[in-house]
């Protein structure tokens, strides 16, 4: 790929998430960074550069990124605060949000994608991303309370053992709903007195499944 290929590819790439709503000057520097190329493998690789999602291994896919965009910008991440990503998949999203704050904890029951997401971090030198292949149902309550988490899985309702990891103030964003075809992503901010939700936008995610795989 040329360099004027290149610009071009990165133009169209930065122009899609602007139309779709991903305003904030950080979050888009931050994606024009990461090159979505490195997390997307085989035979789809030639479209990693679309606004769509494709699949990866383990049956997950990596997410269209207009809503990797969203769904970090409706985090409000600061420099300063430590992140839990539920569902590291490809390690897309927590590439992106190792830019934009101190440190991304990254969890998923797939150890193969845990490997691999790792292997990428390494090559692109992020260092101040933990991936770990565990429950994401259960959270990180050893390194609990976050600042932030972003969960890229489907629920029925906020799992309780995230929304007790979740630090006074802080913000969770993730799909709810009880089927994958009627899902909503939704914002929680943790109150003194408790939570307060906020519906943002229907999306579609995979199901977020309790125990580890068998991978």
């Amino acid at each position: 790929m040329t360099e004027d290929e290149r610009a071009r590819i990165t133009m169209q790439f930065l122009y899609a998430l602007r139309s779709k709503g991903v305003t904030d000057a950080r979050i888009l520097s931050a994606m024009e960074r990461i090159d979505r190329g490195a997390f997307v493998r085989g035979i789809f690789a030639e479209r990693a550069y679309e606004d769509m999602p494709l699949p990866i291994a383990c049956g997950q896919t990596i997410s269209q990124p207009s809503v990797v965009g969203l769904m970090t910008q409706a985090l409000s991440v600061g420099p300063r605060d430590r992140v839990l990503e539920i569902g590291t998949g490809s390690g897309y999203q927590a590439a992106v949000l190792s830019l934009l704050c101190r440190r991304v904890y990254t969890v998923d029951r797939h150890r193969r994608l845990v490997r691999e997401a790792q292997a990428v971090f390494e090559a692109l030198s992020l260092p101040n991303i933990v991936a770990l292949a565990t429950d994401g149902s259960r959270g990180l309550p050893d390194q609990a309370p976050f600042d932030r988490i972003l969960v890229t899985a489907a629920a029925e309702d906020p799992p309780g053992p995230l929304l007790s990891q979740l630090k006074i103030g802080g913000i969770m964003v993730l799909p709810v709903g009880q089927s994958d075809t009627v899902q909503s992503l939704i914002r929680v901010t943790r109150l003194e007195t408790g939570f307060d939700y906020e519906e943002l936008r229907p999306v579609r995610f995979v199901p977020l499944v309790e125990g580890m795989a068998g991978d």
